[in-house]
């Protein structure tokens, strides 16, 4: 793994990005090959003394993200590789049984057993429910407004300058956020 540590407010000294890819380069035992990938490690640190970690990791077949807040970033840091384990045996558990189903092996993951963890109960992951409904051409400050009407937290909407479909969110901060198309 490479490793791309930034910090936002916060200067990141040799222990800490060295802590920081120890702690995630643990991560590397859930693998049967070595991982060839681009870690981002985005540390940021807050007036309110509060400690924010966010870290992704593309990989060919999965992307792994997590973020974690905390007052000490060393506790974030922890709390951020524990949330990252959590989703590769989650992965790993749906994967295994997706190839045992249909017969063929694919060892993407190593076969290690975590002694505090059994084997990872998967949630019924059925749709439960459709909704159909006709996107009405609108700007993003309108598809904020209906979304706020509605009380959900994301609202799926038509942009009315570009034809494209888009999704506007809120975010964990309060904050509005927007997922826009590339084409």
């Amino acid at each position: 793994m490479r490793y791309n540590v930034r910090g936002e407010n916060i200067e990141i000294t040799p222990a800490l990005r060295e802590y920081t890819e120890k702690k995630i380069g643990k991560l590397e035992r859930y693998f049967e090959n070595s991982v060839d990938a681009n870690v981002n490690v985005n540390l940021k640190f807050y007036n309110d003394q509060e400690s924010k970690i966010e870290v992704t990791i593309p990989m060919t077949d999965l992307v792994l993200r997590a973020e974690e807040s905390n007052q000490d970033m060393y506790a974030a840091i922890d709390l951020v590789v524990n949330k990252l384990e959590r989703q590769i045996r989650k992965h790993k558990t749906k994967v295994n049984r997706k190839f045992r189903e249909q017969g063929a092996p694919k060892f993407v993951f190593s076969n290690i057993q975590t002694d505090e963890d059994g084997p990872i109960e998967e949630e019924d992951q059925e749709v439960v429910r459709t909704k159909r409904f006709d996107l009405k051409p609108m700007d993003s400050e309108e598809a904020i407004l209906q979304m706020d009407m509605l009380g959900h937290n994301f609202f799926v909407y038509t942009d009315s300058k570009t034809n494209n479909t888009n999704v506007v969110y809120k975010r964990k901060d309060g904050k509005y956020g927007l997922i826009e198309p590339h084409v």
